[in-house]
């Protein structure tokens, strides 16, 4: 196990170490700039190029496909463990985990032909009700289609296997002289799982969900396919546009110079840096809980 747990950790410093050396030079001919501009030409000169908009975009989509994902993900946990019967669970929570194995790519193509089109009338629709009200959902220019709302509900349907999954094996492992006291003091259903399941597992549903958004912020093909790519920093999701720092990196290093791939590595070590930083938060966040759960001082 320590031999393992060795290989995992000479593993991650040599990556780091691969994409630092090779993102040095890019660094050295952007400056501080590579944080802040918006552009993103490399090989030209002189070059300009950054990833703000990429990095904007990457946690943007994320974020809201978090938002949308983990409230389905953990009702369906929920219901499988705690309310349906053992047989429909098992069925129901394979069907689940299957939507994990579905390749991204297969993602990315319903997406545009599919997904796209389908939720052009609900853009439309919720920009009319709640675009005056909520600046998210206006589309100033009343145009749908490749937006990041579109690639948000992708990431969504992608990372919701995920966190079901993980939250279904934390409820099991709810001991049964919990639930049983709570029924035993006369507790529904409900009060059984807001007072017994939830304050148990609430830890490892942290970790679930940091893990569901460590997916989000990784995708690349999916993303790639949906997005009308661009480089802006826009708050109005339903416009078409946006990008990520990961579907920038697939949709462009194969057609980029020596300059241009040194600039593709170096945001990818920012995306390497933000989901490190995510996962040491939710390590952080779970011993909390875990500590507090203990009453640990």
């Amino acid at each position: 196990m320590t031999g393992a747990a060795l290989f995992v950790l000479v593993l991650i410093a040599a990556i780091a170490l691969f994409l630092l050396a090779r993102a040095v030079p890019a660094f050295q001919r952007a400056g501080f700039g590579f944080l802040t501009e918006r552009e993103w030409f490399p090989d030209t000169d002189p070059p300009r190029f950054g990833i703000a908009a990429l990095a904007f975009g990457t946690v943007l989509s994320s974020v809201l496909a978090l938002v949308m994902a983990v409230p389905v993900a953990l009702s369906c946990a929920l219901f499988l463990t705690e309310l349906a019967p053992r047989r429909l669970g098992q069925v129901v929570g394979w069907l689940l985990d299957l939507l994990a194995a579905v390749p991204s790519v297969v993602y990315g193509l319903w997406g545009v032909f599919v997904l796209v089109p389908a939720l052009v009338p609900v853009q439309r629709s919720l920009d009319r009700t709640l675009g005056g009200v909520v600046p998210l959902f206006d589309s100033r220019n009343n145009t749908y289609g490749r937006s990041v709302f579109a690639a948000s509900v992708v990431l969504a349907i992608m990372v919701l296997p995920i966190v079901a999954a993980l939250a279904r094996e934390i409820f099991r492992q709810v001991p049964r002289s919990h639930r049983e006291a709570a029924f035993a003091l006369g507790a529904t259903r409900w009060e059984v799982i807001r007072l017994a399941v939830l304050p148990y597992g609430r830890s490892g549903i942290v970790g679930a969900v940091m893990l569901g958004f460590g997916r989000a912020l990784g995708e690349t093909i999916a993303v790639a396919l949906v997005l009308a790519a661009s480089f802006d920093m826009n708050l109005h999701i339903f416009e078409p546009g946006g990008n990520t720092i990961a579907a920038n990196i697939a949709t462009k290093f194969g057609e980029s110079g020596v300059g241009g791939r040194e600039a593709l590595i170096a945001s990818g070590l920012v995306l390497f840096a933000i989901t490190l930083v995510v996962n040491v938060a939710a390590r952080g966040i779970v011993h909390r809980s875990a500590v507090a759960a203990e009453g640990r001082p």
